[in-house]
């Protein structure tokens, strides 16, 4: 068994495990040599290239865990959505949701027939993965899902998401209704193919008042959490959501990983999970390795050693980063003995 999954049910372990988000990304040469010209969009659905960039990270970094390298908008594809990736811009719709009708031709079909790629991609990390090593699969949450298809992009305000889920409530449930149907079966054949962990991301839910989240968006976030609930470890992740960690920690989740802007011993304290992930502030990483080294001590000091904490940044590797920087980071978790 791995010391992630160790540390996942709170069980002691010889040393703090680590993974990173974004661990597999543009800030490594590999990335860069296995992608070559390929369009992302076709990356992503890749097996045998999404594997070898996610066991590359593995194995360059020597983290505790790999994180099976996709994205989160592709499986809205057999939705009936339009996705393809600008550069300078990122994942753009061309058919977002603009109306009530526009949500009735939203598709639900099952993950196999959809997003089959997925369990040949686990499959294929599994195959020369170490088996000391956990594979995290993961989804984004409906909420943020629902935001992109919303707003067609990312966004600053999320006007639109918010304009339509105040004005038009019984679609908006309607529509988590039929992305949180999806998204099970999306992780459910990730599970089953063998990943042995999930992260549900939910990246912009900071965005919302913590009684409109526990309006609009728990209840669906409940079911979801519902139905994944007692096959692997399902860790929650959010930013900028400081005023959400109880609301978001009720829907049921076995743990949530927090971001850079809390306090990582108050908060586990304060919800009391065996397990909590996080929390270093990702740009520290582009600082020297004195910095990322003086910072990362002040989180493990913090939590003196306990049991179930996941040392993991409190946001994705920026493409600036220096691997050097990253390796530093993993080997001074690693051998830190307080």
């Amino acid at each position: 068994m791995s010391v992630f999954f160790d540390a996942c049910r709170g069980v002691p372990t010889p040393y703090t495990p680590i993974w990173l988000n974004r661990q597999a990304g543009r800030y490594m040469p590999e990335y860069h040599r296995v992608k070559g010209t390929t369009p992302s969009l076709e990356f992503f659905k890749n097996p045998e290239l999404a594997a070898k960039v996610t066991l590359d990270a593995q194995r360059i970094l020597n983290v505790d865990a790999a994180i099976m390298f996709a994205d989160l908008l592709p499986m809205l594809e057999p939705m009936g959505f339009e996705l393809h990736y600008e550069a300078g811009v990122g994942p753009v719709f061309a058919n977002p949701i603009k109306t009530i009708d526009d949500v009735e031709r939203v598709r639900v079909i099952p993950a196999t027939e959809g997003v089959g790629y997925i369990s040949q991609t686990v499959q294929n990390i599994l195959q020369d993965l170490p088996k000391t090593i956990a594979l995290i699969g993961f989804a984004g949450a409906p909420f943020t899902l629902a935001s992109y298809v919303l707003e067609g992009k990312g966004s600053r305000d999320f006007q639109q998401t918010k304009t339509f889920m105040y004005s038009h409530p019984d679609a908006w449930r309607k529509l988590l209704d039929k992305l949180t149907q999806a998204i099970g079966d999306y992780v459910e054949l990730q599970i089953e193919a063998g990943v042995q962990a999930v992260q549900i991301f939910d990246s912009w839910v900071g965005t919302l008042a913590r009684t409109d989240y526990e309006t609009y968006v728990a209840p669906h976030t409940k079911t979801l959490m519902q139905r994944l609930a007692g096959h692997v470890p399902i860790i929650y992740f959010a930013v900028g959501n400081s005023h959400l960690l109880e609301s978001m920690q009720a829907t049921g989740p076995d743990f949530l990983a927090l971001d850079w802007r809390v306090d990582l011993k108050a908060s586990w304290d304060h919800l009391g999970t065996p397990a909590i992930q996080g929390n270093l502030d990702p740009l520290v990483l582009c600082a020297e390795p004195e910095v990322i080294k003086s910072q990362a001590r002040a989180i493990l000091d913090s939590v003196n050693g306990r049991a179930g904490h996941i040392f993991n940044l409190g946001h994705g590797i920026v493409p600036q980063t220096p691997v050097d920087h990253v390796r530093c980071l993993v080997d001074f978790v690693h051998n830190y003995t307080g």
